[in-house]
């Protein structure tokens, strides 16, 4: 199998382009979740966050599958789709910009910003089905109890749930302890990413994100949508901010004009590689 390692603020990928490699289109989505918690090993494997399929699509330009590090297959990944476009654009596969991408969280469509990759991430939902409580209107400053702790959470979906936490000094809190007790809480049937915020403005927000069967990563384009969303619907910041990730910034706008989440930012192509 051919894969290209690459990256989106240092959230990382096995990107394996199934259209040159037609026999991997048999593999069944079993067979991904089995080979991935090996592949994704970063001292026995590749190392990796989440793999990355690039399939074709009946409906859209292309098909994107994820599985993240643990074999568990999500619906969108934010850094991800950016990682996708670059990788399309470089190896001429479609002249199309902005790309249609047929992902299980609906079709994403990313595109050239200068250096940069812009993608219109769609809308965001706060009444979600992902959640087991009864909120009418959303999910909004909700108290969770977590071990010896009482956090004010917001819950968003862009496609994936997100868990929003208002937490102060963001560089110093214990999210190793926490961000695996609130992925797995009762409250979340199929489990959420967790994000951990400091709003330093009205249009900047540092942030830290414990993924859903990833454990804590660098950056996740998704979470930052989220924050976005969350800190704006709470009056802490305006529609457009800057969000500042471990790897790196990620400029997210939740535009009046439609309603739409847009999410900027960087991707790169780190090696190519067969394993």
């Amino acid at each position: 199998m051919d894969f290209v390692k690459m990256h989106g603020l240092g959230n990382d990928f096995i990107l394996v382009d199934c259209l040159r490699q037609v026999q991997l289109q048999a593999l069944t989505g079993h067979d991904w979740q089995s080979m991935a918690p090996g592949l994704c090993d970063r001292r026995f494997g590749v190392g990796a966050d989440q793999i990355l399929l690039l399939l074709p699509s009946s409906t859209s330009d292309f098909r994107m599958k994820i599985y993240n590090a643990d074999g568990s297959e999500v619906e969108m990944c934010g850094n991800g789709i950016r990682a996708l476009a670059k990788y399309v654009w470089d190896e001429a596969l479609s002249v199309n910009d902005p790309l249609a991408i047929e992902t299980l969280a609906g079709v994403i469509r990313p595109q050239r910003a200068g250096d940069l990759i812009c993608v219109d991430m769609g809308i965001a939902q706060l009444e979600v089905s992902s959640i087991a409580v009864d909120s009418v209107g959303g999910v909004i400053g909700y108290p969770l109890e977590v071990a010896d702790r009482v956090f004010e959470i917001t819950h968003v979906s862009m496609g994936n749930p997100h868990t929003v936490i208002l937490t102060g000094d963001v560089d110093g809190f214990p999210v190793a302890r926490y961000g695996p007790l609130i992925e797995t809480h009762k409250l979340f049937p199929n489990r959420t990413n967790v994000e951990f915020i400091e709003v330093l403005s009205r249009t900047e927000v540092r942030m830290r994100v414990w993924e859903r069967g990833a454990g804590e990563t660098l950056a996740c384009g998704t979470g930052a949508c989220a924050v976005a969303v969350a800190t704006s619907i709470k009056g802490l910041t305006d529609r457009a901010v800057t969000v500042h990730l471990r790897g790196g910034k990620l400029h997210i706008e939740w535009r009046q004009s439609d309603g739409h989440v847009y999410m900027t930012g960087s991707a790169t192509r780190v090696f190519n590689g067969n394993v």
